[in-house]
């Protein structure tokens, strides 16, 4: 069997005699069981941002070591988001999900294996790209079994996945390694990959069709078509709107302080601000926990309080966002519980922000039939800056460390701290520019129309 037949989508079998109710039980079976996979994504992806103070502190690998290391995952994940969620438009999207799991579990194997800074950056490299065969077939799935009308709760209750497996990754991973060492940390996360990779291959189905129920997606009508050379019109006009780089610009900045909480927040508390790696890694899953919140209420509040006016949310939003980073930036040493109120307005922020600026917005002034190149610029943005900040990050906190004369590395995170808020700052003047940007195209739109 070659890999392009073990990759193609279900072929459709003869409709069954089946009810409404075998049909949603097996949906919803589906549903979680691809969700839950998903969540064990995040926990294959983010074990490393717990292990990075041991990593660092037992003098196994530089903070600039660190950096690269994560700015290769950012950066093979990136590329590899868009390509791999086009091929999976094409593939059978339980395969795909699950091959992708299951080598990123071994990435996690291989990694409590050695310490080599090259090494490393390989191995997690290639998980960057195996990673990203995750978020594809999910986003099929959901196009799969649900309709138009039906579609979007599902998303935003799927979207809730990746705060899980944060979740579980600040406490249990960060628990495990602090009892056992960094070296069980990678070997829990491969072990959880693999959990995933049974539960999809047991419980996910390709399609409707290929269970032999109706499908979901209908043949459009003749007048509903596109052709290709009408595809290509309307995704070279999403390419050079002024509107989408402005907004991914404000995506690649967001991201630059999302990921600097999420992969470094632990570093930072625990070197910082004096936690042990558990409180420290404790505090962190707040944002992840809280965020779900702000990513399930995200669209309902803009349709229903906003009637879809969704730019002047994102300012607001974003605003907040910038002042909360900066108050658990700058909290006091020991206050535990002022930086966790202030982490959990940012995570409240941040779930908003993922969605409008990680791919909503873009859809919204998008025509239809180009919605896929414009998510998959601000996937590429989004992951260009978390691999950017990713990597000097590390170089700052190099520079800024010293050594005194017991031998003990002493961290200055002031510079640090003022570099995430910037960034926060540019993705707030960049999202005002994009609300401005198309209300002058919606007034021209209009004139144009009249």
């Amino acid at each position: 069997m070659s890999i392009l037949t073990f990759f193609k989508a279900s072929p459709a079998i003869p409709l069954g005699n089946y009810t409404e109710k075998m049909f949603k039980s097996t949906r919803m079976k589906n549903f979680w069981a691809f969700s839950f996979a998903y969540a064990l994504y995040y926990v294959c992806r983010l074990s490393f941002n717990v292990a990075k103070p041991a990593l660092v502190n037992n003098n196994l690998l530089t903070a600039t070591e660190i950096g690269v290391i994560g700015s290769a995952v950012f950066i093979t994940y990136a590329v590899g988001k868009f390509v791999n969620s086009a091929v999976a438009d094409h593939s059978n999207v339980v395969r795909f999900l699950s091959v992708g799991l299951f080598f990123s579990a071994l990435c996690n194997f291989a990694t409590g294996m050695t310490t080599s800074a090259i090494a490393l950056t390989i191995i997690w490299a290639f998980n960057g790209w195996v990673q990203s065969m995750g978020v594809g077939p999910c986003v099929v799935a959901l196009s799969r079994w649900y309709e138009d009308k039906e579609r979007g709760s599902y998303y935003g209750f799927w979207s809730v996945a990746h705060n899980v497996g944060e979740g579980i990754t600040f406490v249990v991973t960060a628990a495990i390694i602090t009892a056992f060492g960094w070296r069980a940390g990678f070997s829990f996360a491969g072990v959880m990959g693999l959990l995933g990779v049974l539960v999809a291959v047991m419980f996910m189905k390709d399609s409707p069709a290929a269970c032999g129920f109706k499908p979901i997606i209908k043949t459009e009508t003749k007048t509903e078509e596109l052709d290709n050379k009408e595809v290509l019109k309307h995704q070279w006009a999403v390419v050079k709107n002024p509107a989408i780089w402005i907004l991914a610009l404000a995506s690649c900045c967001m991201y630059i302080a999302r990921y600097g909480v999420n992969s470094w927040g632990v570093f930072f508390l625990e070197n910082g601000k004096g936690y042990t790696t558990l409180e420290a890694a404790s505090i962190i899953s707040v944002n992840s926990i809280v965020g779900i919140l702000g990513t399930i209420a995200s669209g309902w509040l803009s349709d229903h309080f906003l009637h879809g006016k969704r730019n002047m949310m994102t300012i607001g939003v974003s605003l907040i966002n910038t002042i909360s980073l900066a108050a658990f930036l700058f909290a006091p040493n020991g206050n535990t519980w002022f930086s966790i109120i202030a982490l959990s307005v940012f995570g409240i922020t941040l779930g908003i922000q993922l969605c409008f600026l990680g791919g909503l917005l873009a859809t919204d002034i998008s025509h239809k039939s180009a919605s896929g190149i414009a998510l998959g610029m601000m996937g590429v943005f989004g992951y260009a800056g978390a691999a950017l900040g990713e990597f000097l990050t590390g170089f700052m906190i190099d520079k800024t460390t010293v050594i005194n004369e017991a031998g003990q590395k002493i961290y200055d995170f002031e510079s640090l701290s003022y570099f995430w808020i910037a960034a926060d700052v540019f993705s707030v003047m960049a999202s005002i520019l994009f609300a401005i940007i198309v209300y002058y195209q919606s007034k021209k739109n209009k004139a144009s129309i009249v």
